[in-house]
């Protein structure tokens, strides 16, 4: 009998175009993210930050999106949740931790929007606002801008949803649809919108709501991070090639409560949210680099102790900075004559 031949196949990430740094990095990025997050959860409790919006449980899809994207000419429309997709696209601790203590020196707003709202003309983030899913229609503007200047970069924009209800999200996705423009769509369907689960908010499914608008719906397991950067890769291709839009469905949950001020057990069951613990993004991709033989548990210790060092540093510098002066509430409001904005 005729021995057969063993052929080894390339680990998924190199098959996808990865390299074994890229997807270290890709880890990092949503362990930090976890991290920032954990940490302003006791400094709410604490009493040292007012207000947090929690996106645990969202970490892996957002960093393996940003991954996807080119982090250098595309525009982002992020929404409020993602801490892991602004640290991945070039954010620093100590930005988004003067974002959270509401300080002078926040580069999103200068203390003055709730955390949260990101924004970075240097990152092109371009600025969220408290409406929900008001972000949609300007993302589709900015794809719109793109298409006529010939450019081939790609404008993304994120959103629960909860927000695929809104007339903005519906007027946004016709509009491209129409125009065929170079925008990808991303739902990261946490299954609650704040206290209404999903099964009360939605009749069908997110990602079928494309086909409405003449475009292709993809949904994906979002704690599968080597899946969401294929699909989102490929959304991007297909937008630069001329071929217009994708709405993208990430699936996965929302591990902690809404927000600060919510008592997430009033409206689900501590069994129900320890179930989908099991599912958890991180641990999932902590354990495909152990056992393609990139990673180690002494190296993820180390990478841990790294995050706190550098958290305990953002927070510090963050503490330590001053508060917006009364007299500045203005300040970037009105433009002056000649300003560069």
């Amino acid at each position: 009998m005729n021995a057969k031949s063993v052929v080894q196949t390339e680990p998924k990430h190199k098959q996808l175009g990865l390299t074994d740094a890229e997807v270290i990095e890709m880890y990092r990025y949503m362990v930090t993210a976890r991290k920032f997050d954990e940490r302003n959860l006791l400094l709410q409790r604490a009493g040292k930050i007012n207000f947090h919006v929690s996106g645990i449980g969202q970490e892996t899809t957002q960093v393996a999106a940003a991954f996807a994207l080119d982090r250098e000419r595309d525009y982002f429309l992020p929404y409020y949740r993602d801490y892991g997709f602004v640290l991945a696209v070039g954010m620093s601790l100590t930005e988004l931790m003067l974002s959270a203590f509401a300080k002078a020196d926040d580069p999103n707003s200068g203390g003055r929007q709730m955390p949260g709202h990101f924004g970075s003309k240097r990152l092109r983030i371009v600025t969220g606002s408290s409406p929900v899913t008001t972000q949609v229609p300007h993302a589709v503007g900015v794809a719109l801008a793109a298409k006529m200047q010939k450019k081939d970069i790609v404008s993304y924009v994120t959103f629960g949803e909860g927000s695929s209800n809104q007339g903005d999200f519906h007027e946004g996705l016709n509009f491209a649809g129409v125009q065929k423009l170079p925008v990808i769509f991303l739902c990261e369907n946490n299954q609650y919108a704040i206290s209404v689960p999903v099964k009360k908010q939605l009749g069908g499914r997110v990602v079928d709501r494309a086909q409405g608008y003449g475009f292709p719906g993809v949904r994906v397991d979002g704690n599968d991070a080597l899946e969401v950067y294929r699909v989102v890769k490929e959304a991007r291709e297909r937008a630069i090639r001329g071929e217009g839009p994708t709405l993208i469905e990430a699936m996965m949950y929302r591990l902690s409560p809404h927000s600060t001020s919510d008592n997430d057990l009033a409206y689900r069951t501590k069994e129900e949210v320890e179930e989908n613990w099991k599912k958890d993004g991180i641990p999932k991709m902590k354990s495909y680099l152990i056992e393609t033989g990139i990673w180690s548990e002494e190296q993820d210790e180390a990478l841990l102790r790294g995050i706190q060092q550098q958290l305990k540093e953002a927070v510090e510098a963050a503490d330590n900075a001053p508060f917006p002066r009364p007299e500045d509430t203005l300040l970037h409001v009105y433009a002056s004559e000649g300003e560069d904005q």
